[in-house]
């Protein structure tokens, strides 16, 4: 195993319904990673939670509010140049940064 290096991650709160420019927040936050040459963004869809407001997100029958979770991990460099043009892009969510250390795992074949 490799030794860790120092980064960090950000994780977005937000929800499946949450729009940027007629397209999903999260397809719209990703597609903004990618523009700015962020190492990798993941999006998960919770099944059920709450934020500030305790209004539950959950799939309802009409339509879908499932809690989204988008884990990007990164320099402290590049998440400092994200964080302001995803700010500019939410009416509504949250955000949150950790201090981690990557671990890379890489196994070679022959």
């Amino acid at each position: 195993m490799q030794p860790g290096y120092p980064a960090r991650l950000l994780r977005i709160h937000i929800s499946e319904g949450d729009r940027f420019q007629g397209k999903p927040l999260y397809e719209a936050i990703v597609a903004r990673c990618r523009e700015l040459k962020i190492a990798g963004a993941t999006v998960f869809r919770g099944l059920e939670g709450y934020g500030e407001s305790a209004a539950i997100h959950k799939s309802h029958l009409g339509r879908r509010d499932q809690p989204i979770l988008i884990s990007i991990v990164d320099t402290a460099e590049n998440l400092d140049r994200l964080v302001p043009a995803v700010e500019e892009m939410m009416d509504t969510g949250l955000m949150a940064v950790s201090e981690v250390q990557v671990i890379r795992v890489q196994k070679l074949t022959k």
